[in-house]
């Protein structure tokens, strides 16, 4: 009997090409999906780790110093009184060549003892055979020389000898081309894609530290003395162990569990799909099986054949999600790249890495949702006795009695994800079990919805359309077991359109109005940054004396923007200090909480008190309990109380805000970041920004209106939502597939009604007529039950999945048009999906229809 049933089952999936293709396709786009983010979060993650490992190299330790970094005499002083011969000189400076919009990193190093802690700048990799090319030695003896990576002079299309100009620190200096390595392996060329490597003093012209460095790398053996190492140190300066994952772990994990999670939702979608598939293909062979099971067959051996199509297909699907997620993965890459740019720090991907490890992981969720989703129907193909599978009514009469189970089912969903919302544990990954939860639960009313609905809106559609619309709703709630399916899987789709619409919408109107809030002068100017997160850099102070002296300006307020050391905070990620002259957003500054009266704040920030960003607090537990901060200043550890949370949407990871005056008097460094100008009221914005372009020209300074700031920021805060966007548009693709795959099995199991329709004179146009009427009903009440779902989804992902990923409190202020779009995607959907099988049903013969059964 064996061999018969899996004949038997090979033929139906080779008859049934179309209905198969609409099963393998809606496994495949879900696995797609999860692999496509894995690939580009795993790429740009290994881009920069790479990175960070090129610049560590072997160091087990670092020796850092504050905003002024180290200096140089340290270097010999720990070689010579310490006896440190493991130990080397770094600086590491995010910059830029010939005007391109790249960042790339300048590794500042010392040629003699970089072979022990960066191999791959070994002679080995020589870039020429040329007999004098000796490694790195000759950066020392020419002055103003780089050498950089094959790949890298490709892409800046340079050679030998060229002049490079590095902007770096708000200067600019060229440097010639002395060497271009070739990398013997694809990791080593991918670490090398991004660095310009120069001698440590021609490191320090352009960056312009002369007799500074950034930090000191060290190779620690178990007998050297730590303590002793630490005591020699000057204050300021701090010895850590070299970690070269947890930060970048800890700051991007939120980003890409968000990501997993909305791609993870592609294959929710597809489950209902193949559920709907797989009972189709029960329903439509119910003959068959009945036969098969009056000849002996055993009940385990039709939920073998059932469950073994659905794996075979399931397995077709995944192949084919693999191949499309590498696809997917080379376009989503740059998405994710950039994003994390704008948002952590500056990452390039040139090439993407695919693990085996993700492809197996994509294709073994696709093969397990194929199984999950084919058990029920393959269940009730083997529990159901012959003479039941011959009913032709059998499988909407098990429907309507599993309905009130259905029901409870979805709401004890509904209630679990409410209480795991609302239980006080902060685990991003139970907020996100609690919105599956809710998301599912809720599809799961879709029968009843759907009945209900079709019921009370019958009087209505019969008015407005007649007897073709009475049909189609009753048509409707006649195939409950497919059509309730297609709608909860279309419904699902559009929830998360309008959910993660909204809360991108109501994010938006807040950063919009934080900008407008913060943004309080009238012209800003900084350094030419290429990601967001590179705004510590070394303006000269004389730019503010400049700046000052320009006609029209009324006042100016000049912010320090620098990374420091927190010794109190066993994760080692630095601390983003912002020091300025006044707060520049003034009373119109937002606070989440504040000890200081209104008004007082900057009197708070002048007193020695700080005040930190929302998110800040957030990842560092501070209260109004618990609000002092440990920093490492130039005058060794000092605790400082903080007066306030405020809000800001600068960067996940937050900011400590105090004023210059105070940060003066702790570190020693005399450089700006950033400015700040004030006009008088009769002013011309233009004719300042002109005429500070032309008094700041040797600073290598931008200036731009408010207008200009406020709309570059938004178009960052655009960018990295572009991938979630595109993974909106895969689910809805699935969800679309499952209302065609719904559609194609009515229309396949009720050739013989329609044929009877024609027989009894129902014309072509009318079929086509009452089959888009059903899909339109379907999708009016997949968009109806949408909305309520979307807005439940948005909320929770604003006041919960947010608040637990980024510590971001916003404000609900969902764009109306989001709803009404999300409405018409699920009407529009449903009626284009409708179209095939329409033209389809309309070219029945009436004789053969009535033949077929």
């Amino acid at each position: 009997m064996r061999p018969v049933i899996i004949r038997v089952g090979w033929r139906y999936i080779s008859r049934r090409l179309f209905q198969s293709a609409l099963f393998i396709a809606g496994v495949a786009l879900g696995v797609a999906m999860v692999i496509a983010i894995d690939i580009a979060s795993g790429s740009a993650s290994r881009a920069f780790a790479l990175s960070a490992e090129s610049v560590a190299g072997r160091a087990t330790h670092q020796i850092v110093g504050g905003p002024k970094g180290l200096d140089s005499s340290l270097y010999a002083a720990l070689r010579i009184d310490l006896g440190l011969r493991l130990s080397a000189p770094i600086i590491s400076e995010f910059v830029g060549v010939d005007g391109r919009q790249r960042a790339l990193r300048l590794l500042g190093v010392d040629p003699l003892v970089e072979t022990f802690f960066r191999p791959y700048l070994a002679v080995e990799n020589s870039p020429t055979d040329r007999p004098d090319w000796v490694g790195l030695s000759r950066l020392t003896a020419e002055p103003d020389t780089v050498v950089i990576s094959a790949s890298l002079a490709r892409s800046l299309g340079v050679q030998l000898n060229d002049a490079l100009v590095i902007s770096a620190k708000g200067r600019r200096r060229s440097a010639r081309v002395i060497g271009i390595m070739q990398p013997r392996n694809q990791a080593s060329r991918q670490a090398l894609d991004d660095l310009i490597i120069a001698d440590i003093a021609t490191a320090q012209e352009i960056v312009g530290r002369p007799g500074r460095i950034h930090r000191i790398d060290l190779i620690l053996g178990d007998n050297d003395d730590v303590q002793r190492i630490m005591a020699a140190l000057p204050a300021g300066a701090a010895l850590l162990a070299v970690s070269r994952e947890s930060a970048l772990d800890q700051m991007t994990a939120a980003f890409e569990t968000n990501l997993q999670a909305l791609s993870l939702l592609a294959l929710v979608v597809g489950l209902f799909l193949i559920y709907n598939t797989v009972t189709f293909s029960v329903v439509q062979r119910r003959h068959v099986i009945g036969i098969l099971r009056c000849l002996g067959a055993s009940k385990a051996q039709i939920f073998a054949w059932i469950l073994g199509e659905a794996f075979a297909l399931g397995w077709a699907g995944a192949a084919l999600g693999v191949g499309l997620g590498i696809i997917f993965g080379r376009g989503a890459v740059a998405l994710v790249a950039q994003t994390i740019s704008d948002l952590y720090f500056a990452v390039n991907v040139q090439n993407i890495a695919i693990d085996p490890l993700t492809l197996l992981k994509g294709a073994g969720i696709g093969l397990l949702a194929s199984v999950v989703a084919a058990l029920m129907p393959s269940y009730d193909a083997a529990r159901t006795p012959p003479a039941g599978l011959m009913l032709r009514s059998s499988e909407e009469a098990h429907a309507r009695r599993r309905l009130p189970f259905i029901t409870a089912v979805a709401a004890g969903m509904n209630l679990l994800g409410l209480a795991l919302l609302q239980s006080p544990n902060e685990s991003l990954l139970m907020g996100f079990a609690a919105l599956f939860f809710i998301v599912v639960g809720s599809a799961l009313f879709t029968p009843a919805a759907l009945l209900l609905g079709m019921r009370l809106l019958l009087p209505l559609i019969s008015r407005l359309l007649g007897a073709l619309g009475r049909m189609a709703a009753r048509a409707i709630i006649r195939a409950l077991s497919r059509t309730s399916v297609a709608v909860a899987a279309l419904t699902i789709a559009v929830s998360v359109i309008v959910g993660v619409g909204a809360m991108i919408a109501s994010f938006r109107t807040t950063v919009a109005d934080w900008l407008d809030n913060s943004l309080g002068a009238q012209i800003f100017i900084s350094p030419p940054l290429f990601t967001s997160n590179l705004a510590s850099v070394d303006v000269d102070a004389a730019a503010l004396e400049l700046a000052g002296a320009a006609a029209g300006v009324r006042r100016v307020s000049a912010a320090r923007n620098v990374t420091i050391a927190a010794p109190d905070y066993p994760d080692r990620l630095p601390v983003n200090v912002l020091a300025s002259d006044f707060d520049i957003a003034g009373e119109k500054r937002r606070f989440k909480w504040t000890k200081a009266p209104p008004g007082e704040h900057q009197a708070a920030l002048d007193a020695g008190q700080l005040m930190v960003s929302e998110s800040f607090a957030f990842r560092r537990g501070i209260t109004q309990a618990s609000s002092r901060i440990a920093l490492t200043t130039d005058r060794g550890d000092r605790s400082f109380d903080i007066f306030g949370v405020y809000f800001d949407y600068t960067t996940d990871q937050g900011t400590v805000y105090m004023s210059r005056a105070v940060y003066d008097q702790f570190f020693d460094d005399p450089f700006i970041s950033t400015l700040a100008v004030f006009l008088e009221p009769d002013a011309d914005p233009q004719s300042v920004i002109s005429d500070l372009q032309g008094r700041l020209a040797d600073f290598d300074l931008i200036a731009q209106g408010n207008a200009s700031l406020r709309r570059a920021s938004l178009e960052v805060f655009d960018r990295t939502f572009a991938i979630t966007i595109a993974l909106r548009l895969l689910t809805t693709a699935v969800a679309f597939i499952g209302i065609l795959s719904a559609l194609m099995a009515m229309q396949l199991e009720r050739t013989r009604e329609y044929g009877l329709m024609r027989a009894m004179g129902m014309t072509a146009r009318q079929l086509i007529q009452f089959t888009l009427i059903q899909t339109g009903l379907m999708g009016l009440m997949a968009g109806l039950l949408a909305l309520p779902i979307g807005a439940a989804l948005s909320l929770a992902l604003i006041d919960v999945i947010n608040v637990r990923s980024f510590g971001w409190t916003m404000q609900f202020a969902p764009a109306p048009n989001e709803f009404a779009e999300a409405f018409l995607v699920a009407v529009a959907a449903a009626g284009l999906a409708g179209i095939y099988p329409a033209l389809k049903i309309a070219r029945l013969a009436p004789a053969a229809a009535l033949r077929g059964e």
